[in-house]
């Protein structure tokens, strides 16, 4: 005997909303939206929202030079790590 595939409710498609937006999925392309003109309608109200957000704060290409002040950055907190641990090395009587 085959089983009948089952039918997504509103309320579970709805709660189902999030995770499928956050996957990457085409939330349009779910079988309960091609069914429920009412989650069709948020889902399309949704995306005019995300639309509009993404223009109040386009996406920002990071300077050239970040990557090499991180670096930096990461380079003086990893010789300071050392010049603490020696301290405390020295503080305890060379146990750790």
């Amino acid at each position: 005997m085959s089983e009948v595939p089952r039918q997504t409710g509103c309320a579970e498609f709805q709660a189902q909303l999030p995770e499928l937006i956050g996957s990457g999925a085409i939330a349009a392309d779910h079988p309960h939206v091609k069914e429920c003109a009412l989650c069709r309608e948020l889902l399309e109200s949704l995306e005019t929202i995300a639309q509009a957000a993404r223009q109040l704060f386009p996406e920002v290409e990071p300077p050239d030079e970040l990557w090499a002040q991180i670096e930096s950055a990461i380079e003086k907190d990893e010789f300071g790590g050392e010049q603490i641990e020696a301290a405390i090395k020295k503080d305890s009587g060379g146990e750790r």
